[in-house]
């Protein structure tokens, strides 16, 4: 009797246990989501409203939000989505590629420099990209890829941190005996790297793609350093345009529904891919 009773006070712990965790857990998720929902809100309401009085209901302006951001000459906001849109989705597709080609090589093959080559893709991590804009400015300068989008592209071809986290997926999720097998098989490397290796991979590239994706896409810093004609603006440069405008023409209700429409495709991307978010960090963190 006396074990039964003690393995139900155990369940029952446990299940307090357990809400008190589900209740800690919802509020940090409300906290972290309040500010979300509180931006679609003044999104949807006028700058008067929002100035006078605050509210969690949503607004009856959401269309004249969108046409005054539409309709300004200066805020060409529907080519700058379209120009986050390409830079974005491409650095990440080539952040992804190419650094998971690097880990592979440098996990799959054995040569002379291996350690060394690792080790220095490892200090690169530790270089901040402020260090070496001015030098990366007056380069795409000189071969005249100033204002245009190949210098916010081509640089995800080198991502030490993607490689650094795909390299320690592979060492966890990828024996070495698959690469063999694969060789055996008769595939040449680049077939057995894109039709064995690459799908292995897909939890750890979602991750990356995602962070990558989300890194570019709130890039500020380099494209106002290159980005010099209207029509080649991203995003984060017409925000930080809009929030700089003269105080008697500053219209919230914009200002919202321009951080809105930043926004919204982040949380597509990541509902896309968040599956693979789990597993991904799961697998890149256990070794062995």
């Amino acid at each position: 009797m006396s074990k039964k009773t003690s393995k139900r006070n155990s369940s029952a712990g446990l299940t307090v246990h357990r809400i008190i965790c589900y209740i800690c857990l919802i509020i940090a998720a409300l906290i972290s989501l309040f500010p979300f929902y509180l931006m679609m809100i003044n999104a949807t309401r006028s700058h008067a409203e929002i100035q006078s009085s605050f509210t969690l209901l949503p607004g009856s302006s959401l269309v004249t939000n969108f046409r005054n951001l539409y309709e300004d000459p200066n805020m060409p906001v529907l080519r700058s989505l379209g120009n986050s849109l390409f830079v974005s989705t491409c650095s990440a597709f080539l952040t992804i590629y190419f650094s998971a080609l690097t880990a592979y090589g440098i996990y799959a093959y054995s040569f002379k420099f291996k350690k060394l080559a690792y080790t220095f893709i490892l200090l690169i991590m530790m270089v901040p990209t402020q260090v070496s804009a001015l030098g990366f400015v007056n380069l795409m300068r000189d071969f005249g890829l100033n204002d245009t989008f190949w210098p916010l592209i081509l640089p995800g071809i080198a991502a030490p941190m993607s490689f650094f986290f795909i390299k320690q997926n592979m060492e966890s999720s990828l024996p070495l005996e698959i690469v063999e097998a694969a060789r055996i098989d008769g595939g040449n490397e680049f077939y057995n790297f894109n039709k064995v290796i690459f799908p292995i991979l897909k939890p750890s590239m979602a991750v990356q793609a995602i962070f990558t994706f989300v890194g570019s896409w709130n890039n500020y810093f380099m494209p106002a350093l290159i980005l010099e004609s209207n029509e080649k603006k991203t995003l984060p440069i017409l925000v930080a345009q809009l929030r700089s405008a003269d105080y008697a023409k500053f219209d919230m209700g914009k200002v919202y529904m321009l951080l809105a429409v930043t926004i919204l495709p982040l949380i597509f991307v990541y509902l896309l891919l968040s599956k693979f978010i789990i597993r991904g960090i799961t697998l890149g963190s256990v070794k062995g």
